[in-house]
């Protein structure tokens, strides 16, 4: 089987089954046989289309005059994304795709690539949207919480694969969120609550310091990957428990430190997730801010006077981050993040706040307070 069979196969699956890229891929690669070499083309292939999915549409439909089989505009779609951004040679591009082609549909599917092909270096794209192929609600929100230059910067940066990031036990981690567990100051023989724990990064980060983590999680599948990843790496005082932020099962006034790391619409690690763009949709925020700011309210609960809480968010919207930092009640100071670390742009009062172009990173926000009453 040809990697770019494997990719057909697999994008079939995202585009029209609803399957999540990084998952199906992985399956596919593993029944393959591909060598080495072909499965890093194929997971280029696979995750570039996915993750250019509207910018490929818009390459093909200047040639497309009818409606296409869901199969054969998932086959334009890759053909295009070789074409067009790995600078596949035309020959090799489009022989190989119509070659994988349904027989009914091969001398379309050449028709329309051999066009594309001769035509993409001559784009006119219809808005910032299109090129950057992601949806126009998203640039527009983007835009209206940053500026139209960040915005469209922060989106480019997110349309490059990300790099690989290996913390000395071994756990994979992208810098803003190692910045995160900074932001919590764990200390030895601390008792650290973090809420929403799964799948672990942050909770085995924070055992490194010798402070104890009751790494919560609601779900008993995802406690198990935080029981696991503490295992994997070492972190024999991370305590695995399930229970729901939204109520948790605590003593009030217990943790030194309370990391509410919440669920979000995750749109600063768009570049990790191919598919999520089109996962997301802007009434999902409305209803992940309600979520965001009981999980705050309840993680305050539990902070011990002196003690600190931290929130974050691997988003950076205004209404999943300063909105939900303004709900906090009053007994809390906030804590000047950008001060302790300048690598944080000021957001809101004393928040901090990354876009991905700023260290080449994930994007993220995150808050600070100490417990004064």
């Amino acid at each position: 089987m040809s990697s770019r069979q494997v990719a057909f196969d697999t994008l079939k699956r995202i585009d029209h089954k609803g399957a999540f890229a990084n998952l199906v891929l992985d399956g596919e690669l593993k029944r393959s046989g591909l060598d080495e070499q072909d499965r890093r083309f194929t997971t280029q292939m696979v995750y570039g289309t996915t993750r250019m999915r509207r910018a490929c549409d818009f390459l093909v439909d200047r040639f497309v005059e009818r409606e296409v089989d869901p199969a054969v505009r998932t086959l334009l779609r890759l053909g295009a994304y070789q074409l067009h951004y790995l600078s596949t040679p035309d020959h090799a591009a489009v022989d190989a795709t119509v070659g994988i082609a349904p027989k009914r549909a091969r001398g379309f599917v050449n028709a329309v690539l051999r066009k594309v092909a001769s035509s993409s270096s001559d784009v006119e794209w219809p808005s910032d949207a299109v090129r950057l192929s992601y949806p126009d609600w998203l640039l527009e929100q983007l835009v209206n919480d940053h500026g139209t230059d960040d915005a469209l910067a922060m989106l480019e940066r997110m349309n490059v694969e990300p790099s690989v990031h290996e913390r000395s036990d071994g756990y994979v981690q992208d810098p803003a969120s190692q910045w995160v567990c900074d932001m919590v100051d764990a200390q030895p023989g601390d008792l650290i609550l973090d809420t929403c724990a799964a799948p672990g990064g942050k909770a085995t980060l924070l055992a490194q310091s010798g402070a104890h983590i009751v790494a919560a999680d609601r779900g008993i599948k995802r406690t198990r990957l935080v029981a696991a990843n503490a295992q994997r790496t070492g972190a024999a005082s991370v305590s695995a428990v399930v229970a729901d932020g939204t109520a948790p099962p605590f003593r009030y006034d217990a943790f030194d430190r309370v990391l509410v790391d919440a669920p979000c619409s995750g749109l600063g690690v768009l570049r990790r997730r191919a598919d999520a763009r089109w996962r997301i949709d802007a009434e999902a925020i409305e209803r992940l801010t309600r979520l965001q700011t009981r999980l705050l309210a309840e993680g305050a609960k539990a902070v011990t006077p002196g003690g600190r809480l931290v929130y974050s968010v691997c988003t950076v919207t205004k209404a999943e981050t300063t909105a939900i930092a303004a709900t906090l009640d009053a007994g809390f100071e906030p804590i000047d993040v950008p001060e302790i670390n300048p690598i944080w742009r000021r957001w809101g009062e004393a928040g901090g706040c990354l876009l991905p172009q700023d260290q080449d990173s994930d994007g993220m926000a995150v808050f600070a307070w100490r417990r004064i009453s």
